[in-house]
């Protein structure tokens, strides 16, 4: 059987490669064994330190194949979304292109196997958009990546960023929320990274998903496709909460209605929190994700086999919904199309 994960990690070694020539923050550096460290700002313990298992794609896919099934990955950036707004405008625009090239590549060189999605720097707007086109309309990428802070002083619901949303909803490409380990840190520090791994990155995701909500974001563009990682992060469990808090907003709809227009995938090693988001967002907005190389898409598996589908149920979430939602062609389709 042919499957879909989603929420699959690839990062290229090249932009780690160029993160070590950098003297100022954010850097990375290279123990010479070709493990990675990265670093967002001075004083910081290194945010992430990554091996071959994040860059070296051809071990990446023979680890797929451990899973008895087909798999095709949908690139997404993860943490790391957040570096490319930290960076000055114009350098954030240069390394986001280096990234979707690197992406466009990958695409290009596994097409029906692997699709990828961009990276937006976001402290100029102008900037953005042009990353944006140039991500979409030339190097054929099927998304894009938001991070939920931009610098430290604006949020992805900056009204600035506006035409920014206009356009996404445009073009039809999904956006995908994931925690960047850049907010909330203050207060969740400690126990060796414990309390933010299990609890900071899913306040992280839904704040940002949330924003978008709340700013009216999703009803003046209700045709934006938000996919939010983690089973939505916490909205969902607080969905009703949301409803009955949030009337300062002055929102038409009751938040719900535009939190169930989002899409999520199946990352959460708890088949409960897997069952009740499907039963929230309905089977149809809901699709697999191993978020390899966090998570182990053996371990992702076995969950959704606990969640009570049934083989038709399987089929949507493993497979048909991402390229559905996604707007996943095969080649040949794609040919066709043409």
């Amino acid at each position: 059987m042919r499957i879909v994960d989603s929420h699959f990690h690839w990062w290229p070694q090249s932009v780690f490669d160029a993160l070590c020539k950098r003297t100022g923050f954010p850097k990375a550096s290279s123990d010479g064994r070709g493990n990675y460290s990265y670093f967002r700002q001075a004083g910081d313990n290194a945010r992430f330190t990554l091996g071959a298992e994040w860059y070296d794609l051809d071990a990446q896919f023979e680890h797929m194949q451990t899973t008895g099934f087909e798999v095709d990955v949908v690139c997404s950036i993860g943490p790391l979304s957040v570096h490319f707004s930290d960076l000055p405008a114009e350098e954030g625009r240069d390394a986001a292109m280096h990234w979707n090239e690197e992406m466009a590549s990958a695409q290009r060189k596994h097409a029906g196997r692997l699709w990828a999605t961009a990276a937006l720097p976001l402290r100029d707007t102008t900037i953005a958009l042009d990353v944006l086109e140039h991500a979409i309309g030339k190097l054929g990428l099927v998304g894009v990546n938001l991070p939920g802070s931009i610098g430290t002083d604006e949020n992805i619901d900056a009204p600035r960023l506006e035409p920014l949303y206009a356009r996404l909803e445009q073009l039809g490409v999904p956006i995908f929320l994931h925690p960047t380990d850049a907010m909330f840190t203050d207060i969740l520090d400690g126990y060796n990274g414990a309390l933010y791994k299990s609890l900071g990155r899913v306040i992280d995701v839904s704040v940002s998903a949330y924003r978008l909500v709340l700013s009216g974001l999703m009803e003046r563009y209700p045709n934006l496709k938000v996919v939010v990682s983690h089973t939505g992060g916490a909205l969902p469990y607080q969905s009703g909460r949301m409803d009955k808090n949030s009337g300062g907003a002055k929102l038409p709809h009751p938040p719900s209605t535009y939190l169930r227009r989002m899409y999520t995938d199946t990352v959460s090693p708890h088949d409960m929190g897997v069952r009740f988001a499907l039963e929230y967002y309905g089977v149809d907005h809901v699709m697999y994700g191993s978020d390899y190389p966090c998570w182990s898409p053996a371990a992702a598996l076995r969950v959704l086999q606990g969640a009570g589908l049934s083989d038709a149920q399987c089929d949507q979430v493993l497979n048909t919904n991402a390229r559905r939602i996604l707007g996943l062609h095969m080649p040949q389709d794609a040919a066709i199309a043409a």
